[in-house]
């Protein structure tokens, strides 16, 4: 994953207010906007492959001086948003981002429908099976039920991805038009091995494969010990609102077994669709 956006203003440091300070109340609520800018670049520093992160890591990948940043963490910790390791110093995401979280994810359809699918999914396949939505410009985890298998892949609530090649990516992506896909590659807000003009062109025709195949594979292409394959769920207007994703170990995916778990991926894919009340875009009726 590629690290945060950093924060538009950096480090701008606050003036007492004066007598005329009401003359500059835009001026307030500018720094009022870049101070909650950059806590936020803060807490996203944090990813599933880094979760513990010192302050001057922090400083570096946000662009701000490290007593701004002691500052955020320090009001992060008292209110449980932040914990610090007592023998590293170190920080990580604390507890009370859930309860922060929690009413997002207990009103979340697509999740509270997907759980009993997913369970199933990784009850029939023997591997991991997840929920991933779209931010946009990131595939993000909002559910999982890990494989009970001793070896296994996860991808841990929260985590995003930015890649192109992720499988998750490929089925959000095949649903963007090609203009907006290439702009995405182009600008880096995806990230594309190798890009020139002719790895877009190359990366827009997988992406038709995938939406004729139905599902996408990532075959130890972001992580070589890691495929990952998944499929599109559709709402009642025949968008893509989410996907189905099985990461599994790659040594335990043979040609023979990617094509049933793609199959078996794509069918629970379905069903949750249905249990949306929706509908994959060829099977919508017209008006």
């Amino acid at each position: 994953m590629t690290p945060p956006a950093s924060p538009a203003n950096r480090d701008a440091a606050a003036k007492p207010a004066g007598p005329d300070s009401g003359k500059d109340a835009g001026n307030g609520d500018a720094r009022g906007a870049s101070v909650i800018v950059n806590a936020i670049a803060v807490l996203r520093s944090f990813t599933a492959d880094e979760p513990m992160l010192g302050v001057t890591e922090i400083a570096s990948r946000v662009g701000l001086h490290k007593s701004t940043v002691s500052r955020i963490l320090a009001t992060f910790e008292q209110e449980h948003l932040v914990e610090r390791d007592p023998d590293t110093r170190r920080f990580r995401l604390g507890l009370g981002l859930i309860a922060v979280a929690g009413p997002l994810l207990a009103e979340l359809e697509e999740r509270r429908v997907a759980y009993p699918v997913l369970r199933e999914l990784t009850e029939r396949t023997g591997e991991t099976s997840a929920l991933m939505v779209w931010n946009g410009s990131e595939s993000m985890c909002v559910e999982q039920i890990a494989s009970r298998q001793q070896v296994k892949h996860t991808t841990p609530l929260g985590a995003r991805y930015n890649d192109a090649l992720s499988a998750s990516v490929q089925i959000f992506l095949a649903a963007e038009q090609p203009e907006r896909v290439g702009t995405l590659l182009r600008n880096g807000t995806i990230s594309l091995p190798g890009l020139d003009e002719h790895s877009v062109e190359a990366y827009l025709q997988r992406l038709e494969e995938v939406s004729e195949r139905g599902w996408a594979i990532n075959y130890g292409e972001t992580s070589i010990e890691e495929v990952g394959i998944a499929a599109p769920v559709y709402d009642h207007r025949g968008d893509i609102v989410a996907s189905v994703l099985i990461p599994a170990p790659r040594f335990r995916v043979s040609p023979d077994t990617l094509e049933s778990l793609g199959e078996a991926c794509a069918s629970a894919a379905r069903v949750v669709t249905q249990r949306l009340g929706g509908v994959a875009p060829k099977q919508r009726r017209s008006a």
